[in-house]
């Protein structure tokens, strides 16, 4: 079976009144003798592409997703004609292939075979498929058998299918991976070209310390994602305040390049935001104020600015609202002075997107220079670093204090109210853009709750009731005299 991808180039010439409606870069599967049916009757492939070609309006919009959706259909295919089973036949039968597939994937040939969590993947999307098909009369059966399961949160108890095809997978809380405090400090110390005592690293080559730095900085203190924070434009940071504070500062994060397309706002220390603007007022104008840079022929046209402002700008003389616009399409926007439009650019003021290298490099010079513990950070763990930390403040009450600082001078009040009474777990949802609480919820299981608590509490005697903490002392020696007497 093969896999292509549709394109609309050209369809003047086949004999068609008006453009497909199909997406550019829509996978389609083919079978090996480019046939799409036997004697006038549908093949299982015009079914399938059916069901792909109806993924943007599923609540699937990415191509990227189309295009792992096809592989996972693919693959299913391909193992259904090897047995001499069909995607559609009788439950029996289907049940008896699914078997099969399943054993072949976990301990069949070594290039075939699947982790656990990518098979349960697999088991979503080829789930999803046959509900739709079983809905739209293609079908009469599927072969999952599902189980009732509720899952808790406070006094919420929700009711979810669990497919039993899937296998068992290690707990949430152990495959989160992030950096604690020190290592986080470590990290971006080497980005910005410093040994771990802060002095600058004779040893150390590199250059773009300072973008490298900003930008790693960033990413930890926002949460923001990697395709996030390397698609973000100069226009979209927001302002440093005139003067230092507390509380943390509202970071909005355009819908264009997030996950899910769904707009979010999530918040940035002041201290990792000035860094971001002494980047942007230093070093950035270096190299791409009067740049002659411009999108390679194969990104498409150049997309030239003019009057931009945080909103928007009129791109090709045509006004542009910034969040409209997708990756690829904010890659090749050329700055009214020259250069990217994007935060971090190259010497040649063009677009620098290769955060992993800069990533994996970093970590292991720390490995071999520093620190042999130092684990591979990737965009992903400072995203998880990012989130611990805010959970671990917001439970440690660390932001209540400072929004009864902010809200005693009358500033910024509506950020303190919601930061004095929303939950812990429910702020950091929307920072991290969760559709449920559900998922935020995995992160509690990486904290030591007791250690945290016990902090706050402490922290609270100290500072609000240091003759309450004597007298509690007091009590504690008089209940171990007790026992002594006793």
């Amino acid at each position: 079976m093969q896999q292509t991808f549709f394109s609309a180039e050209g369809w003047e010439y086949w004999g068609l009144d008006d453009r497909p409606v199909i997406p550019d870069g829509m996978p389609v599967l083919i079978d090996d003798d480019l046939l799409f049916d036997d004697g006038g009757v549908p093949r299982p492939t015009v079914t399938v592409n059916r069901w792909l070609s109806e993924l943007p309006s599923s609540g699937c919009p990415s191509p990227r997703s189309w295009r792992y959706y096809a592989q996972v259909l693919r693959g299913w295919l391909e193992h259904l004609a090897a047995h001499g089973f069909g995607p559609f036949e009788e439950r029996t039968r289907l049940k008896a292939a699914l078997s099969s597939y399943a054993v072949f994937r976990a301990s069949g040939p070594l290039e075939q075979r699947i982790e656990a969590t990518t098979w349960n993947q697999h088991m979503s999307i080829l789930s999803g498929f046959y509900r739709w098909a079983v809905a739209e009369g293609v079908a009469s059966a599927e072969p999952f058998t599902y189980k009732q399961a509720q899952t808790f949160y406070g006094d919420q108890v929700r009711e979810r299918s669990v497919n039993l095809a899937n296998r068992r997978t290690p707990k949430a809380h152990v495959t989160i991976k992030y950096l604690e405090n020190d290592f986080a400090g470590l990290f971006l110390r080497a980005l910005a070209g410093l040994r771990p005592d802060g002095d600058e690293d004779e040893c150390f080559r590199g250059r773009e310390t300072a973008r490298n730095a900003a930008i790693g900085r960033l990413a930890l203190s926002t949460g923001l994602r990697r395709q996030e924070f390397t698609y973000l434009l100069t226009t979209e940071v927001p302002p440093l305040p005139p003067a230092p504070t507390a509380l943390p500062i509202p970071f909005p994060v355009a819908a264009g390049i997030t996950k899910g397309r769904k707009y979010r706002t999530t918040w940035i220390d002041y201290a990792a935001l000035a860094e971001v603007h002494g980047y942007m007022d230093l070093f950035r104008p270096l190299a791409a104020e009067g740049s002659p840079w411009r999108p390679p022929a194969g990104w498409g046209e150049p997309l030239v600015v003019t009057e931009a402002d945080p909103r928007g700008g009129r791109v090709n003389g045509k006004r542009v609202q910034w969040a409209s616009l997708r990756p690829v399409e904010r890659r090749r926007l050329v700055a009214p002075d020259g250069g990217s439009m994007l935060l971090a650019v190259r010497p040649d003021g063009g677009p620098f997107t290769a955060w992993p290298t800069v990533f994996a490099r970093t970590s292991a010079r720390i490995r071999d220079r520093h620190e042999p513990r130092f684990p591979h950070v990737f965009a992903h763990r400072l995203r998880h670093s990012f989130a611990m930390r805010t959970l671990e403040r917001l439970v440690s009450g660390y932001y209540r204090q400072a929004a009864k600082l902010v809200r005693d001078t009358d500033a910024d009040a509506a950020l303190a109210l919601y930061l004095s009474k929303a939950d812990p777990l429910m702020v950091l949802r929307d920072l991290l853009g969760h559709s449920s609480v559900l998922v935020t919820e995995t992160y509690l299981r990486r904290l030591d709750m007791t250690r945290i608590y016990k902090d706050a509490y402490s922290q609270a005697e100290r500072l609000y009731d240091p003759a309450g903490r004597e007298a509690s002392a007091r009590e504690a020696d008089d209940e171990f005299d007790e026992d002594e007497e006793s």
